[in-house]
């Protein structure tokens, strides 16, 4: 699945990538730490956590459609973030679940973490046009 899987440019510019596993039959995606996310010193900066977050959101939700045969193109109603806590210099994870996949509209929510599945950094939830 991941190798169907083209992350957006955005995405790839902060080494976003598939790490190739799936939880739930949504791609987990990662981003190393480096100066491409670095915000304050040896930590995440909160813009790329939620980049991470949009791009997992987007490729659960990919995932899904692709499954159901659907091809239209999203564009984004409202993504909300709640970090909850700081993100150190260590690789992040984040994977993405359907919540609800209408005609027209989905409702995805997100979750990041690193060492430890159990402790997200952050999580979203994302409300999405399909058209």
């Amino acid at each position: 699945m991941a190798d169907a899987l083209e992350l957006p440019a955005y995405a790839r510019s902060l080494g976003i990538v598939t790490t190739g596993e799936v939880e739930g039959g949504m791609p987990v995606l990662s981003v190393d730490f480096g100066p491409m996310v670095e915000g304050r010193p040896q930590h995440f900066h909160g813009g790329a956590t939620a980049g991470l977050l949009e791009a997992a959101g987007y490729a659960a939700l990919g995932a899904a459609l692709r499954a159901a045969g659907r091809d239209p193109q999203l564009k984004p109603i409202n993504i909300t973030v709640q970090y909850l806590a700081a993100g150190k210099s260590r690789a992040s994870f984040a994977v993405g679940r359907i919540t609800r996949l209408g005609r027209r509209n989905a409702n995805v929510t997100v979750e990041a973490w690193q060492d430890d599945r159990s402790r997200p950094i952050a999580t979203a939830v994302m409300n999405i046009l399909m058209v």
